[in-house]
C-alpha cells in the first residue's frame, strides 16, 4: 500500500491512488462465465452494487463502420455507392467533423478503387480507415494505399481464444503483441478490435493485455486504439451491474486499471438485446471518446448502433449539435430506397417514412391544434419532414385537416378546419370506404383524387376558403 502512487486526475481534480497490478491471469480451463451464460438459458444479468462514476470526456464523437460492418449482412455496395454515401457523410458531420473516421475493408478491387475515391475527396473528416486481417501482407496493403489507422481483430474471450483460435491466454496474448508490434513497425496506428468483450475476463486477460498495448503505444510513439466491441451484444448500461456485461465496468476498467486514455476508447455495439443506442450513450459518459456505428444501424444479425440514432443522442446529451447537418439523414434515406434498393423499416427513428405519422384520431386532433404536442421535436426544420397524419377508419376530421394541410402546405389562414365543408365531405366518403369492408390505410393518390373531385364539386380552390 505504500508504494502505490498518488496521482491528480486532470479530469475530476482529484487525487487518486493508484490501484495494483493486474498480471495477465493464464488459466489451464476457458472461463466461459458459464453462471451467466447457459446456453441452454437466456443469459442473466447481475449485480453486485460496485458503482463507477460518469466521466464523460471533454469531447466526443461518432466513427462510422458502414462499408465495414454494415458490409457483411447486405449486397456489397458498389463503388460509386460508397463515394455517394461518404459525401454524405461527411456533410452530416458537418465543420467540426463530429464523424471522425470511416473503415473500409481493403481485399477487393472494388474497395480498393472506392478507398482512392474518397481520399480524393481531401476531406479531413471522415478520415480513411481499414480493417485488415492481422497478418504483414494486409499492414503492407494498408501502407501502399497511405492509412494512417487500420483495424485489427483481438478477440479477447476465452469463448474465442480456446475455442477458436485453440490457444492459451499467454500464447493468445503473445500473438496479438508481436502482431500489434509488426503494425507499429510499419508506422501505422492499430486500432485493436477486442472481439466479444462483454464475455471476456475483464481482469484476467483485457486489462493485462491493454496494459501492455499501452507500452507499446509509449514505446512508439503511436497512438494504439482500444475498440470495446459488443460482439453478440450483452452488454448492460445499468449501474450495478457485474462484468463482464457491465459497460460502464468496462470503460471505467480500461481508463483506471489500463491507462487508456478517453481519446482512444472507442465503443463497438451490436443490437441482439436491443441495447445498442443505450449502451453507446453510457460508453460515452463513462469515457470513450468515440461510438462506433453505421448508417441505420445496418450490420452483422441485428445490426450495429445506427449513426442517425447517436447523432441525436449526441445533441441531448450536448445540448448542440455542433454544426451537424441532420437534414442529410433525409437525403441518405431516399438514397438508399430509391438508388439502393434498400428498404428502411417504416417504424425506424429519424429515418422510416413513418417515424413522425400518427393514425389515431384523437393524436391527429392534438396535432391539428399544435403539433409540439405529438411530434418529437420540430422534423421539418431537422429532417425536411413535417409531421403527418395516414388517414384511416381512426383518423377522424381532425386526422383528415391535419393531412389536407401538410399535403398543401397550408399556412395560416389558408388552413382548412375540422368543421369545414370540404373536410366533412371527405370524411364521409373515408367512412363509406371502411364500412365496404376495407382494412388498409388510404393512399395518397386516392385521398388526392377525392379532394380534388370535392373541391370541384364546391366549387373551391385549396388556398382560398374551403
Amino acid at each position: 500500500m505504500e508504494n502505490r502512487k498518488v496521482y491528480l486526475d486532470k479530469h475530476t481534480n482529484l487525487l487518486q491512488l493508484e490501484e495494483h497490478m493486474y498480471p495477465l491471469v493464464d488459466v489451464e480451463k476457458p472461463n466461459v462465465f458459464r453462471n451467466l451464460f447457459r446456453y441452454d438459458e437466456i443469459p442473466k444479468i447481475a449485480f453486485n452494487d460496485r458503482i463507477v462514476p460518469h466521466c464523460m470526456p471533454d469531447e466526443i464523437w461518432i466513427t462510422d463502420t458502414t462499408f465495414r460492418d454494415g458490409q457483411q449482412s447486405r449486397t456489397p455496395y458498389t463503388t460509386d455507392q460508397i463515394v455517394r454515401i461518404y459525401d454524405d457523410l461527411h456533410r452530416l458531420g458537418g465543420p467540426a467533423g463530429k464523424i471522425r473516421q470511416s473503415e473500409f475493408f481493403l481485399y477487393s478491387k472494388k474497395d480498393r478503387d472506392a478507398v482512392y475515391k474518397c481520399l480524393e475527396r481531401g476531406y479531413r473528416f471522415p478520415e480513411v480507415t481499414s480493417w485488415i486481417r492481422a497478418s504483414k501482407k494486409d499492414f503492407e496493403l494498408v501502407k501502399e494505399i497511405g492509412l494512417k489507422e487500420t483495424g485489427i481483430l483481438v478477440s479477447c474471450s476465452d469463448y474465442h481464444i480456446f475455442y477458436k483460435l485453440k490457444m492459451t491466454r499467454k500464447e493468445c496474448m503473445e500473438h496479438y503483441l508481436s502482431v500489434v508490434r509488426e503494425c507499429l513497425e510499419t508506422g501505422i496506428s492499430p486500432r485493436c478490435h477486442l472481439e466479444d468483450i462483454t464475455r471476456a475476463d475483464i481482469y484476467g486477460f483485457v486489462i493485462p493485455f491493454c496494459l501492455e498495448l499501452m507500452k507499446l503505444k509509449d514505446e512508439y510513439q503511436i497512438p494504439v486504439k482500444i475498440r470495446v466491441c459488443d460482439t453478440m451484444g450483452y452488454g448492460v448500461n445499468y449501474p450495478g451491474a457485474v462484468i463482464p456485461r457491465s459497460i460502464p465496468g468496462i470503460i471505467y476498467g480500461l481508463r483506471v486499471h489500463a491507462g487508456v486514455p478517453s481519446e482512444l476508447i472507442e465503443f463497438h455495439g451490436h443490437n441482439d438485446f436491443y441495447k445498442a443506442v443505450n449502451n453507446s450513450s453510457t460508453a460515452w459518459l463513462y469515457g470513450a471518446c468515440g461510438v462506433n456505428c453505421s448508417l441505420f444501424g445496418i450490420g452483422e444479425r441485428t445490426g450495429n448502433t445506427p449513426l442517425e440514432a447517436m447523432v441525436f443522442e449526441y445533441a441531448q446529451l450536448r445540448g448542440t449539435l455542433d454544426g451537424m447537418d441532420t437534414t442529410v439523414i433525409t437525403d441518405l434515406a431516399e438514397y438508399y430506397e430509391q438508388e439502393i434498393g434498400y428498404q428502411i423499416p417504416a417504424a425506424t427513428p429519424f429515418a422510416g417514412k413513418n417515424f413522425n405519422v400518427t393514425r389515431a384520431g384523437i393524436h391527429a386532433d392534438g396535432l391539428l391544434k399544435n403539433e409540439e404536442i405529438y411530434n418529437v421535436f420540430d422534423t421539418e426544420k431537422f429532417l425536411k419532414r413535417p409531421p403527418l397524419v395516414a388517414v384511416s377508419n381512426t383518423s377522424g376530421l381532425a386526422g383528415i385537416a391535419h393531412w389536407i394541410n401538410t399535403c398543401f402546405h397550408l399556412t395560416n389562414g389558408n388552413q382548412v378546419d375540422k368543421n369545414s365543408r370540404l373536410v366533412h365531405m371527405v370524411k364521409e366518403w373515408v367512412d363509406k370506404e371502411y364500412e365496404g369492408g376495407r382494412v388498409t390505410v388510404l393512399t395518397d393518390e386516392e385521398l388526392l383524387t377525392v379532394i380534388e373531385d370535392t373541391c370541384s364539386s364546391l366549387g373551391i380552390r385549396l388556398g382560398g376558403q374551403a
